[in-house]
């Protein structure tokens, strides 16, 4: 039998028996692996029955749990509610008393006015009194809502109409009743009469009061020269900055009259350095000089063979120089001064140009861009 041929042994007793043996081995192995995987996959469904178990009384808890909190919610919102409408009724119930004490004021003030015979003022300025916030009481009936305007009308009116107790009443008590309210009503309308006439009154007081105002206002503007409705309209006059007389139109760009105002401070400074300048040369003029010691018998900067200046000439000779020195100064700076100015025109003609340019080189292309359009 040569090498290259496999060898089978299915004759072989011992090849068959180690093959059984090998077999008998991994079914033992497979035995093992199982029963192991079967403990393990009962482990598991015991801690997942455990979890399934823990969670469904966890959610049975907080099922309690958001059933109490649910109760606790509502039995708050039960209370809000109730001290909401006790704190409402308690307003209302002041309300009421407030309104009660001010319609009793009212009607022992038109009595106290029916029995007082003498004529006084039309009308009386009550003192401010600062409410809540700092707001008067006329401004914070100003404030109220239409609900709050309608919930005090509704309780002044409870107490001031009163119920009528006609119930059990023969034809001679409802006759009595009847002429009872009729007395009422003419009442009333006579008050209400008393007190239209009253506020026209006032009205026409006011009215002239404003008119007396008006024209102390128009005195007070002609004697300081204003118009004479200036002071009487709604917003102060207008400060005049420039003569009414003036009839040219005021050309000038913002800048240029800005500058009006610019350069006063430069201005000063100038002269303040002008005249601290003259009054300095002034004393260096008129300063004492001291001549140079004589050395040797002769005067220090003298050449040899000069003849002997006297000492008035000396200094005569130094003014000289010193004022053709501030002459040249001067020349100097006039001609700086002409070249700048030159420099300057140069500039500004140079620039005018540019601007030429650009302004015609913007028509070239806006008739361009018309053209192609």
């Amino acid at each position: 039998m040569s090498d290259d041929e496999e060898y089978t042994g299915e004759g072989d007793p011992e090849f068959i028996k180690r093959q059984d043996q090998k077999r008998s081995d991994l079914d033992e192995q497979l035995k093992e692996y199982i029963s192991e995987w079967r403990k393990q996959r009962s482990k598991e469904e015991d801690e997942l029955k455990k979890l399934k178990e823990k969670q469904a009384k966890r959610k049975i808890s907080r099922a309690e749990e958001e059933q109490k909190m649910a109760q606790r919610k509502k039995e708050e919102e039960e209370r809000r509610v109730r001290e909401a409408e006790e704190k409402k009724q308690r307003e209302i119930e002041e309300k009421r008393m407030r309104l009660e004490e001010a319609e009793k004021k009212r009607q022992a003030m038109l009595q106290a006015m029916k029995d007082k015979d003498k004529k006084g003022p039309n009308f009386t300025i009550a003192k401010k009194e600062a409410g809540v916030l700092g707001l008067s009481s006329a401004a914070m009936e100003r404030n109220k809502t239409k609900e709050q305007l309608e919930e005090e009308k509704k309780i002044s009116l409870s107490f001031r109409i009163k119920p009528l107790a006609i119930e059990g009443f023969g034809e001679a008590k409802l006759r009595e009743k009847a002429q009872e309210l009729w007395e009422l009503i003419v009442k009333l309308e006579t008050e209400k009469y008393d007190l239209e006439e009253r506020q026209k009154r006032q009205d026409y007081d006011l009215k002239e009061l404003k008119e007396r105002q008006k024209q102390q206002l128009r005195h007070k503007a002609l004697k300081k020269g204003l118009d004479p409705e200036a002071l009487t309209g709604k917003y102060p006059p207008k400060i005049q900055v420039a003569s009414k007389y003036e009839r040219r139109v005021d050309t000038r760009s913002y800048d240029d009259k800005k500058k009006l105002f610019e350069g006063g401070y430069n201005t000063v400074y100038a002269e303040t350095l002008e005249k601290t300048w003259q009054e300095r040369q002034e004393r260096f003029t008129q300063r004492t000089k001291s001549k140079l010691p004589k050395w040797f018998g002769e005067r220090p900067g003298k050449k040899a063979g000069e003849p002997e200046t006297p000492e008035g000439e000396e200094d005569a000779k130094a003014d000289e120089d010193i004022v053709e020195d501030d002459e040249e100064v001067e020349e100097e700076v006039a001609e700086e001064e002409e070249e700048e100015a030159e420099e300057d025109e140069e500039e500004e003609e140079e620039e005018e140009e540019e601007e030429e340019e650009e302004e015609e080189e913007e028509e070239e292309e806006e008739e361009e861009e018309e053209e192609e359009e």
